[in-house]
């Protein structure tokens, strides 16, 4: 797959501005995750990538299948169309899923969030959980929303995620530290 990160950079700038004017970050937010959404399945990328289909189509197409998305009306107004068919003329609809991911950051930002995901081996309780999302918030200066995922080869410990920052504390980290220090 292409690395659609500087392609994705003007768009989703250009978007959030848009957005932020508008008052529907929230709206735009989801309309490009549900967009991202439609050209990331195999299906419909087999679809939109037929010789014969026009710019037009490909948009409606996305459009169609985005439907029904809390906040994807704004793709069906003028703003969307236009995005959609400029990317489409481009041979840029693949690039929606990184527009989508860089328009998230912006909007993080901007709101003073930052999404964080936490891989435990093991299930963690709430009580857990609020801990380490109060100690997140303290750590990163900003509103943390926490994820959390389940990965049982980590045998213990945790991974956290936040943007380009990560902390390994699994236990399956450590091992594979010490088999290296010990082949060393």
């Amino acid at each position: 797959m292409a690395d659609f990160g500087a392609v994705a950079r003007p768009y989703a700038r250009a978007l959030f501005e848009l957005a932020r004017e508008s008052g529907k970050l929230a709206d735009w937010a989801s309309a490009l995750s549900a967009a991202a959404a439609v050209v990331a399945e195999p299906g419909a990328r087999r679809y939109l990538g037929q010789p014969g289909l026009g710019d037009e189509e490909r948009a409606a197409f996305v459009i169609a299948l985005a439907e029904g998305v809390p906040g994807t009306e704004v793709l069906a107004g003028d703003a969307g169309k236009n995005l959609l068919r400029l990317l489409a003329e481009n041979e840029r609809l693949g690039a929606l899923p990184e527009i989508a991911a860089q328009f998230e950051q912006l909007k993080s930002q901007a709101e003073n969030k930052v999404k964080v995901t936490v891989t435990t081996a093991t299930e963690v309780d709430d009580a857990l959980k609020a801990k380490i999302a109060e100690r997140l918030r303290k750590k990163l200066g900003r509103d943390v929303e926490l994820e959390l995922a389940l990965d049982p080869g980590l045998i213990g410990g945790a991974v956290i995620r936040a943007e380009d920052m990560v902390i390994d504390g699994s236990v399956r980290s450590r091992l594979e530290q010490l088999a290296a220090s010990l082949i060393d």
